[in-house]
């Protein structure tokens, strides 16, 4: 198996070299990773402006490239730029639960998202902010999860979050709103966005939200595709 690696909280990320370690159990790993946090940045791309790609060292000795750009420029890079073929791009392990309406931000899903667009699978991984160790601990069990049960026979990305402590598997569906969304007034012109947990359905037990919050990993199957097919469907009689 060849795998792409890429995250959105940046090259420096604690937890970037041990996904690569972790994935090398599963084949060729490449990795690229931005330079600095993108994190909110979905599926955003860079077409304006040129852009550095440099070779680092991240961990001490794993070879990666660091690119001044987003999540999903990193994939295109790494596909398009290197010239490569992949069955697998994993997205993180990112600092943060990616969940409910959060996931049309996220980097880290974004980067799947462009993935499926070159047409590979993709798995996004996102955890509690207080650490890492935990979810490294868990992606063996991660990865036998989504292996005994075939799941990319049925779906091509995933967004998985893990809760500290977590051990019992949930699939879920995309929640609604994680955070609340304010606009904060710093003075002068100046403001800054903010918010703070309201879980909003955390009652929903099919629901991402209620999976993290009540220490399951959460496994949303997630599509790139944006069409209403029950409603193109039914509108298609107007053609």
């Amino acid at each position: 198996m060849r795998i792409l690696i890429v995250n959105d909280d940046g090259i420096n990320s604690p937890a970037l070299p041990r996904l690569v370690r972790w994935a090398q159990k599963l084949g060729e790993v490449v990795t690229v990773a931005p330079k600095v946090e993108q994190s909110g940045k979905s599926q955003g791309i860079e077409i304006h402006d040129a852009v550095e790609i440099k070779k680092v060292l991240i961990g001490g000795d794993i070879e990666a490239y660091a690119m001044d750009s987003t999540p999903a420029d990193c994939v295109r890079f790494g596909v398009l730029g290197l010239g490569k073929e992949y069955d697998l791009v994993i997205s993180g392990i990112n600092r943060g639960f990616n969940v409910g309406h959060d996931i049309a931000y996220s980097g880290t899903v974004g980067a799947i998202l462009e993935g499926a667009r070159l047409g590979i699978n993709g798995l996004a991984l996102s955890t509690d902010p207080k650490t890492f160790d935990d979810s490294v601990e868990r992606l063996d069990a991660v990865w036998e999860y989504i292996s005994d049960n075939r799941l990319y026979d049925l779906n091509g990305l995933y967004n998985v979050n893990i809760p500290l402590g977590g051990k019992e598997f949930r699939v879920t569906h995309q929640g609604g709103m994680y955070f609340s969304d304010a606009f904060e007034h710093r003075g002068g012109d100046m403001y800054i966005q903010v918010g703070e947990p309201v879980k909003s359905d955390e009652a929903n037990p099919d629901s991402d939200i209620n999976a993290v919050c009540s220490g399951f990993i959460s496994v949303t199957p997630i599509t790139a595709h944006k069409t209403d097919f029950a409603v193109f469907e039914k509108l298609k009689k107007l053609n």
